[in-house]
């Protein structure tokens, strides 16, 4: 396996590349595109779920963005520590049913040595939303890029 730069330990300005990466991958919704980035026997926790190795990681993704329609996220570094990185994350989504939400969470990640994150934990909470409260709608725009995400 190749390295995926940027590699650590980070500075704030690779911190930032890796998690705008991570942003932008995610919205492409593709599950074998983003699990690229993590380890094979990377380890996570999403929620309540635990997950062991890409094709666990794939498996996951599909069936959440099947759930997760029009699934848009925005991504801000919190801090970073030699090969691990905090992010604070927001995505909007609507349900089979039609409602929408946004989800807020904070997610810990550790890399090894070439780039690849070999630990990633996700706690998250749901919050409905209407239609007309949507923030977030499809990839960040180039003139959006490196600016904090609002709260509320």
């Amino acid at each position: 396996m190749t390295a995926r730069p940027p590699l650590p330990p980070f500075t704030r300005e690779t911190a930032a590349q890796k998690v705008q990466a991570a942003e932008d991958a995610w919205n492409t919704r593709d599950p074998r595109k983003v699990a690229l980035a993590y380890s094979e026997d990377s380890v996570w926790r999403n929620r309540d779920t635990f997950l062991t190795g890409r094709a666990e990681i794939i498996g996951f993704l599909t069936a959440k963005w099947a759930r997760e329609e029009e699934y848009a996220l925005r991504k801000d570094l919190w801090a970073f520590d030699g090969n691990r990185i905090a992010v604070r994350f927001q995505y909007e989504s609507r349900d089979a049913d039609g409602r929408w939400w946004r989800s807020y969470g904070n997610e810990l990640w550790e890399f090894d040595g070439r780039g690849l994150m070999t630990r990633r934990e996700a706690s998250i909470d749901d919050v409905p939303i209407e239609e007309g409260e949507r923030r977030i709608h499809g990839p960040r725009p180039e003139a959006e890029r490196g600016r904090t995400f609002p709260l509320q």
